[in-house]
């Protein structure tokens, strides 16, 4: 999250996060399973700094960049934590180029951060026996499985490369395999392909197309900061059996000032997946439903707000 964002929900008596998700959380909050991707850490307070007496114009304190490669490292006061979890979060994914921001403790502590509020949370681990264990969330009969890989840590190091689920094929396809076994349906969340690029490379329809063929019923993607087409449709699998996926390569920015000075990176969307098993015992998807949001700024009585809210037509 943006330092600005962060400046903006400051109060004298603490920093209050629930307002920016208030036209968003009926959305979020109706549904069995809400994933979102945290792109952030929770690596403490030396991490995001201070907002007070700032002098910058958005009076909040400079961000924080790595020295060697300049790329912006980002933490958030632990107050989000209990505001995504008030919006309607159930499990939150980590495994992004910003999760070693913090170093091994700031990894460690976001884990801590998350199981305080509630919160699930796979991609990144403490300890090799946790980086073990398979997400599976059962709902209404329906196991579902749930595994997230990114492509880099912004040349970041992994002290233990067990603590960060990087996209390697033999992993994820090993994963598919074992979730097969043991859920109904498969989600797959990756943070891969290029920024600021409004479809998806032909890497990322690649990995796309190997994943619905080992099993995987929706890809949901993201990194590039902008909206994909989200595509629906009948895919085979290795075993000819024939099903509804989803393909999501990039859900855009949630929460977000403008990057690049480019109003897309202000733009998400909520993408709503009904889930149903017949008589059979065969979980496909049924129906799914895009909701666009966009993240309003203005000024009121001198403050800078920002709000997600859902675009409806």
């Amino acid at each position: 999250m943006k330092s600005e964002i962060i400046a903006s929900a400051k109060y004298l008596d603490g920093y209050k996060f629930e307002p920016i998700f208030e036209k968003v959380a009926p959305y979020l909050r109706k549904h069995d399973i809400t994933l979102g991707n945290l792109e952030t850490t929770f690596s403490g307070k030396r991490w995001y700094g201070e907002a007070i007496r700032s002098r910058r114009p958005c009076n909040c304190p400079k961000e924080r960049r790595h020295p060697k490669t300049r790329n912006p490292m980002f933490s958030c006061p632990d107050k989000l934590a209990p505001a995504l979890k008030k919006a309607g979060f159930h499990l939150l994914t980590t495994a992004n180029n910003h999760c070693m921001d913090g170093g091994t403790a700031g990894l460690t502590r976001t884990l801590h951060i998350l199981d305080q509020h509630g919160l699930q949370h796979t991609g990144t681990f403490r300890s090799h026996k946790e980086a073990k264990r398979h997400t599976i969330i059962r709902v209404k009969g329906i196991k579902i499985g749930i595994a997230a890989y990114t492509r880099g840590t912004n040349s970041l190091p992994v002290r233990h490369p067990w603590s960060v689920n990087r996209m390697d094929s033999k992993k994820i396809l090993a994963d598919i395999r074992e979730l097969k076994k043991r859920t109904d349906f498969i989600i797959v969340c990756l943070h891969f392909g290029r920024e600021y690029q409004s479809a998806p490379s032909k890497n990322q329809k690649r990995w796309i197309q190997l994943l619905f063929q080992q099993g995987a019923n929706a890809v949901l993607g993201a990194h590039p900061h902008v909206l994909h087409p989200v595509i629906l449709s009948k895919v085979k699998d290795m075993h000819g059996h024939v099903r509804n996926r989803v393909a999501a390569s990039s859900l855009g920015n949630f929460v977000s000032t403008r990057l690049k000075k480019d109003t897309r990176t202000i733009r998400g969307m909520i993408l709503e997946m009904t889930i149903s098993k017949n008589n059979q015992g065969v979980t496909d998807i049924s129906r799914i439903d895009r909701i666009p949001t966009i993240v309003q700024r203005r000024i009121e009585k001198k403050r800078t707000i920002f709000r997600v809210v859902p675009e409806r037509k």
